[in-house]
């Protein structure tokens, strides 16, 4: 201790002559002034004395920092400034900390520079750690057969002590419950680790215990008290199958009948002592002899039976026996086990079915299966099979080969035993294209043949034959016949469309014509395209070759219908002359013909017109009736009570009218006009069919009541049947000038102004008017029905003749 006091004054004397950077050297060499230590194990009372720093007594001390004062871990160390005195004041952990360094800071009494030195803490180790495991518990599950030696599981534990002496461990069997009987459960570390295998010696058995529970524990060398931890291992065991199946008997029907398939032939009964519903208890069937896999063998999941079926259809004629044997074992292993010697060094020695090799678990024998096989003879019964039929060819022919054309020859065998005869009958056949020879089968044509038939597809006509054999009953086989038709240019190209719509105007317009035929190359298209007649004056066809091509109008046409004969013909020449027609109309969008709806608004216009002019004649005639009758003053007339002929009732009319009687005529005909007796024009009655024979009245008609006899009721009766005849004159007259021989009446080519039921657009509709019969206005007809006249012509009489 003197000579640090030495070397401590000399260094503060140096100091003052000494550069800093030399000082600062000489300080870090002797840094380090003393070192203590502390035992982690410690365990009794604190402050506890550690032991004391020497301090000179010429150096004042300023501050003492570091771990375990104002470091972590915090208030662990206190250490007196005066004395040099050290004490702990707590616990410490030699896992966290291994050394603790204060600096002590202090200035010499003589008032020279600061310095500071060193104080080191070491922490000694204790084994303060037992060995963990790194489960609370462990579990697992192992086969009923596993063979003494095998792993059953793995542990692990770790020792948290950082000193190798208090970190070493090892494992060990507390407790294993239920007690084993003929069973020892071990444990073995593995060297330079920290896990440990579990194994067994013996044989292990579920009937004695379904599962066992050990208490494992990990016990480290500290001294003078060792540390230990414990875990919990369970160890399930399954259900092994330690009895053989057997099988005891069959039930069901071993006769079978021919060409059935997936029918039951038996059920087998086994008999299995391992607990139901396990792998041990559970059957797998096998077959043996069975060459053709005629058969087919499944487990009943409830009852455990066997049961077999056909797999394929059987033949009698083949074989009418069918002589197997079945097999059965389980879903696992048959496997038991014994104990021999458990005098023996390591494992114990053991006597297993089948042997095993206990080191290895390898099999050292054979062992059967089951209870071994079960012989099983079906019988195949004889039944009468359909006619097999011999493999067609599909056939290849032209179009349009003549009737009765050979096709193929059909040929069938019956398979039974006793063979019959056979008979060929044609089956599907939806065009009717084929005939079939009932005895020698030879298959013809029985119309011509149409490549482009609705029946076939992609050119392939399909038809079916039945052979029939003669037994009882009956049975049939079927065969196809598959015809490739080649094609033929036999058909004409056609439009797929002929009616088109354009709009007027100054430049070109254009429609786009199709054409389709039903030929597929060389004979369809590409086809060209030609006008006929003198249309190529005002229309062109451009390009002319093509599938679809342009109908081109090069100049403006007046609106209406334009009837076009275009010619098409195919890629081999075959032509086809076909009528066009084109509808020109003025459009409101020159791009988007509306020629269609133009026309089907001027139909409902010109219906709705054509409706208003009939309601306007019936109510002219209504009103010329009502005139007629202001005008006549009629007579009141008393009749005789006892007179028998028909009079006119009395009514409120003032005078009666004459006697002169005019009948009045059916709608069904016309009349023809004379005077009678009593000077006024009667009529003679005309069919309508000879409507053009009256079809002209007199230039002047005098019609009045006549004068030689009294103003009776009756001349009311004649004026109104004599104007009702002369308008219905009138009328069918004007009518029948309307109508066109070979049309119905008012028939007519309208203008199309816009779609069906667009109400939107105002339209101008076309005035309706027949020129072809004008009304004539020299007929001198009563100043009464020149209202009338009028109204229906009003441009054909001068103003100065208004009513």
């Amino acid at each position: 201790m003197e000579i640090k006091t030495l070397c401590l004054l000399m260094i503060l004397s140096l100091g003052v002559q000494l550069p800093k950077a030399e000082v600062l050297l000489r300080q870090k060499r002797d840094w380090i002034i003393d070192t203590l230590t502390i035992d982690e194990g410690y365990n009794g009372t604190f402050p506890h004395y550690l032991g004391k720093i020497d301090i000179d007594s010429n150096i004042s001390v300023l501050a003492i920092t570091g771990p375990g004062i104002n470091e972590e871990p915090r208030e662990l160390l206190e250490i007196n400034q005066k004395s040099g005195r050290a004490f702990q004041l707590g616990p410490v952990d030699y896992e966290k900390y291994q050394l603790l360094k204060l600096t002590i800071k202090g200035r010499s009494k003589m008032n020279q520079p600061v310095i500071y030195v060193g104080v080191n803490f070491e922490i000694i180790d204790a084994n303060d750690n037992p060995p963990i495991f790194d489960q609370t518990a462990y579990e697992t599950t192992i086969k009923e057969s596993t063979l003494q030696g095998t792993t059953l599981i793995n542990v692990t534990a770790t020792d948290g002590d950082r000193t190798e002496e208090f970190k070493k461990f090892n494992f060990s069997i507390d407790s294993v419950s239920p007690k084993p009987d003929d069973l020892e459960f071990f444990i073995v570390k593995l060297s330079n680790s920290d896990h440990g295998k579990i194994s067994f010696k013996g044989c292990l058995d579920r009937k004695k215990a379904e599962k066992y529970t050990l208490i494992v524990k990990a016990t480290d060398f500290g001294k003078p008290k060792p540390l230990s931890s414990s875990t919990t291992v369970t160890i399930n065991i399954e259900h092994g199958n330690q009895h053989r199946p057997v099988i005891t008997n069959q039930t069901g029907q071993e006769n079978v009948k021919e060409g059935l398939q997936d029918v039951l032939v038996s059920r087998l009964q086994v008999k299995d002592e391992d607990t139901i519903g396990t792998k041990g208890w559970k059957a797998k069937y096998k077959i043996h002899g069975d060459k053709n896999n005629s058969f087919r063998i499944i487990t009943d999941p409830q009852t455990n039976e066997g049961l077999l079926y056909v797999n394929k259809p059987l033949d009698f004629e083949d074989e009418s026996l069918k002589n197997i044997s079945v097999s059965v074992e389980n879903e696992i292993p048959y496997f038991t086990c014994k104990v021999t010697d458990r005098n023996t060094a390591g494992l114990w020695k053991l006597e297993t079915d089948p042997p095993r090799n206990m080191y290895s678990g390898a099999s050292m024998g054979s062992a059967t299966a089951g209870g071994g096989t079960y012989p099983i003879t079906v019988v195949v019964e004889d039944v009468n099979e359909p006619p097999i039929f011999d493999p067609l060819k599909p056939v290849s022919v032209h179009e349009n080969v003549k009737e009765g054309h050979y096709l193929a020859t059909c040929t069938a065998r019956d398979p039974d035993a006793t063979s019959t005869d056979i008979r060929y009958i044609k089956g599907d056949d939806p065009a009717d294209f084929a005939a079939v020879d009932s005895k020698t089968g030879n298959i013809t044509t029985s119309r011509i043949l149409d490549r482009e038939s609705p029946f076939d597809e992609d050119g392939v006509y399909v038809i079916t034959i039945h052979a029939v054999d003669s037994g009882n009953p009956s049975m049939t086989g079927t065969a196809t016949l598959s015809i490739y038709i080649i094609d033929e240019n036999d058909n004409a190209p056609f439009l797929n469309e002929s009616t088109f719509y354009m709009c007027q105007s100054d430049k070109p317009s254009r429609v786009k014509v199709t054409a389709v035929d039903l030929d597929e190359y060389p004979f369809g298209g590409p086809f060209w395209f030609e006008l006929v007649g003198d249309a190529n004056n005002i229309w062109r066809v451009d390009p002319g070759q093509g599938y679809s091509v342009n109908l081109v109008n090069d100049k403006k046409v007046y609106s209406g219908h334009h009837e076009l004969q275009l010619e098409v013909s195919d890629y081999q020449g075959k032509k086809a002359l076909h009528n066009v027609t084109v509808t020109v109309c003025e459009c409101a969008d020159p791009t988007r013909p509306d020629c269609r709806q133009l026309k089907a608004t001027g139909s409902i216009v010109g219906a709705r017109a054509l409706g208003i002019m009939f309601l306007g004649i019936i109510l002219l005639i209504g009103l010329l009736l009502l005139t007629f009758l202001i005008t006549c003053k009629p007579e009141k007339l008393i009749l005789p009570d006892d007179d028998t002929v028909q009079h006119l009732m009395t009514s409120n009319t003032e005078e009666p009218g004459n006697d002169c009687q005019v009948p009045f005529l059916p709608l069904n005909h016309c009349v023809g006009l004379q005077r009678n007796e009593c000077g006024v024009v009667t009529q003679s009655m005309i069919p309508v069919s000879a409507l053009k024979v009256c079809s002209e009245l007199p230039s002047a008609v005098e019609i009045r009541p006549p004068t030689n006899k009294p103003q009776t009721s009756s001349n009311t009766v004649w004026m109104e049947d004599a104007h009702q005849t002369i308008l219905l004159t009138v009328v069918m007259t004007a009518l029948n000038t309307l109508e066109v021989p070979g049309k119905e009446l008012g028939d007519y080519e309208p203008i199309k102004y816009a779609d069906e039921g667009d109400m939107e657009h105002n339209f101008e509709l076309d005035t309706i008017s027949n020129p072809e019969a004008p009304f004539d206005s020299d007929l001198e007809l009563d100043s009464t029905f020149l209202p009338l006249a009028l109204i229906c012509s009003p441009d054909m009489f001068p103003k100065s003749r208004d009513a």
